[in-house]
């Protein structure tokens, strides 16, 4: 489970994705998110996939994932291929908790998340001292300990100690977040994840659990969050956020492509999504994009 190879090339042809959940409508955001992962794709000759979270049914908001599609075709977002769909994708993540349990690497933990908070963290040792035959478990890695380096596109050199032990099967039956987004960007070749900066802290995490299943992880990049009134939160859908207009598309990419640190000509807003995304493919560079979070003007 070393650290990666410090770099942000990759000796594969470049496959992105984007990958909204289904909690609420595509709002502007996400459309920031989203611009961003195509465009980079875009640049660099990729393909760019796009795949439903859809692991958390209490969270879902009904006809959302159908919304959302449709605001990225509105926005001319076109992704390669079919759209993957988590919820159809279970077995593989059973498989891969299979050969994490025959490597020594899986056991049950038996925490509530009160009791986790309360400790001040994981403690699995408290865990395997539990009798298994009591009440429902999680199912957690052993990777605690010890940091993981890599480079972040926007974010430069990043160290960060996986302080505990990840989750990756919920006590309510459900597959944890950490494990479906590591199998699906393994199974289907990802090579460069570009993706909100509200995740950065997380790819340690996915790191070393790329390491346990022997494939190596994607480059990473973290792009700017749009913060919403007050500065404090993230403009979110479970803040909320409102939804974008598809009748506005090409006015919502310019405003989008201006937070990302684009100098749109004024005349582009009254273009064709197609045209604006040309005109940003080939104007996309990596070092123009500003990566403080902040609101939008």
């Amino acid at each position: 489970m070393g650290p990666p190879p410090i770099t942000l090339e990759s000796a594969k042809p470049y496959i992105g994705r984007f990958a909204p959940s289904p909690s609420g409508p595509l709002h502007f955001g996400s459309l920031v998110c989203a611009l961003g992962s195509f465009l980079d794709a875009r640049a660099h000759g990729g393909h760019w996939l796009l795949r439903m979270e859809d692991l958390d049914p209490p969270r879902e908001a009904p006809g959302a994932a159908a919304r959302i599609l449709s605001a990225l075709e509105a926005h001319g977002l076109h992704w390669h291929g079919t759209v993957k769909w988590q919820s159809k994708r279970t077995p593989l993540y059973e498989d891969t908790l299979q050969q994490l349990r025959k490597q020594g690497l899986l056991y049950p933990c038996y925490c509530s998340r009160n009791r986790i908070r309360q400790s001040g963290g994981h403690n699995n040792s408290r865990c395997r001292t539990v009798n298994p035959g009591k009440g429902t478990c999680a199912l957690r890695l052993v990777c605690a300990g010890g940091e993981e380096h890599f480079l972040d596109i926007w974010h430069g050199e990043q160290r960060q100690y996986i302080r505990d032990d990840t989750l990756l099967k919920r006590r309510d039956g459900l597959y944890a977040y950490q494990l479906a987004v590591v199998v699906d960007d393994i199974s289907l070749g990802i090579t460069h994840v570009v993706r909100g900066a509200d995740l950065l802290d997380t790819t340690g995490a996915q790191i070393r659990l790329f390491g346990a299943l022997s494939a190596a992880p994607p480059v990473f990049g973290h792009l700017p969050l749009v913060m919403g009134p007050g500065g404090r939160q993230k403009l979110s859908k479970q803040n909320r956020a409102p939804a974008v207009d598809n009748a506005n598309a090409a006015g919502n990419l310019c405003t989008a492509l201006a937070f990302l640190g684009f100098h749109v000509p004024a005349s582009l807003a009254q273009e064709m999504p197609e045209t604006i995304l040309n005109w940003a493919a080939t104007h996309w560079q990596r070092h123009q994009v500003d990566r403080h979070n902040r609101q939008l003007h």
